[in-house]
């Protein structure tokens, strides 16, 4: 298990990887040898945060805490984004680039209320969505869509703050639109014991999800407690793996791989999603403690990006890339 530094004059907004070479959502890309070649228009002020869709067509940089984004394809704006400024300080922005079951991509996220989630077609800019809604009083935030765009999970919180997860059926929300504003997939009884902090898919049909160290450490076995990690089955209703998390929190953003998560707090963990037993973990490598997405003060969000045949991880540090091959 190495790992290498790559020296940036500057730390990343975003990374993925584009067959073996490393990208931003700025359009800095770094090849195998580590050497960076920089495109033509390079985004930055007052943009410090950014996601690439799967296909790598599409990119977005955006304010982290604040109400403002931009749409790419490639190098070239699509179009401005933009969020309710209430409460738009206190937690990240709500974005998530995908593509649907018809092909379509398109990005999910709260252009108007901060509760209200839309989904629009990425390149026309048509809202997929539209109809009336009825919103329940929570903050959407860091959302995600299954591999094949069937799903649509949302982590957040509501008032007093207090983390929530919530899974919506994307091609239902297609054709009634207030779906979207209502409990979902995952029963809210699932997911109150602990505070979520972090989730992610697994495949098309599993989603872990990861709690802090609020909430209560019992409950039934229909709960997820406090500092926990449990694998949901949306097909299944149910807990098909609920285990504490050893001597960690979790942090904000959870990585998949295989029946694997990469976990990113501190510096990253490996984690067996059905044990919750820690597998390898890289102490050597900073990752910002960030512990939830909402909060008076605010820690950047981990930039990272796994390989997508699973052995490498890149991880942006202050001054370099860390590159970990993993086990």
């Amino acid at each position: 298990m190495t790992v290498e530094s790559i020296p940036v004059k500057a730390a990343p907004k975003a990374l993925a990887w584009q067959g073996d070479e490393l990208v931003s959502g700025c359009g800095r890309r770094w090849d195998r040898d580590g050497v960076e070649r920089k495109a033509v228009l390079a985004w930055s002020y007052p943009f410090d945060a950014g996601t690439t869709s799967a296909s790598g067509r599409y990119s977005a940089v955006y304010q982290e805490r604040g109400t403002q984004g931009v749409l790419l394809e490639g190098e070239r704006v699509v179009r401005a984004l933009n969020r309710s400024d209430y409460q738009a300080p206190n937690y990240d922005y709500p974005l998530a680039l995908g593509t649907l079951g018809d092909g379509r991509e398109v990005v999910v996220h709260c252009p108007d209320e901060y509760n209200v989630l839309q989904v629009e077609d990425v390149a026309s800019g048509e809202r997929l969505t539209a109809g009336r809604r009825e919103p329940q009083d929570v903050f959407h935030s860091r959302l995600s869509l299954s591999p094949d765009g069937r799903y649509l999970l949302a982590v957040g919180w509501f008032w007093h703050p207090f983390g929530i997860a919530m899974v919506y059926d994307t091609a239902l929300a297609l054709t009634d639109p207030a779906t979207l504003d209502g409990e979902g997939l995952l029963p809210a009884a699932a997911v109150l014991t602990g505070e979520v902090t972090a989730g992610c898919w697994l495949d098309v049909d599993r989603l872990v999800l990861a709690t802090g160290t609020e909430g209560g450490s019992g409950g039934a076995e229909s709960t997820l407690p406090a500092r926990h990690l449990g694998v949901w089955s949306v097909s299944e209703g149910r807990w098909l793996h609920r285990n504490p998390i050893a001597n960690a929190e979790p942090g904000v953003l959870l990585l998949p791989r295989g029946d694997h998560v990469i976990s990113l707090f501190g510096h990253p963990r490996l984690l067996d999603t059905a044990t919750g037993r820690l597998v390898a973990e890289w102490p050597e490598v900073d990752v910002p403690m960030k512990a939830t997405c909402f909060g008076v003060s605010h820690v950047p969000s981990p930039v990272a990006a796994l390989h997508p045949d699973g052995t490498r991880l890149a991880i942006a540090q202050a001054q370099s890339l860390a590159l970990i091959t993993l086990p």
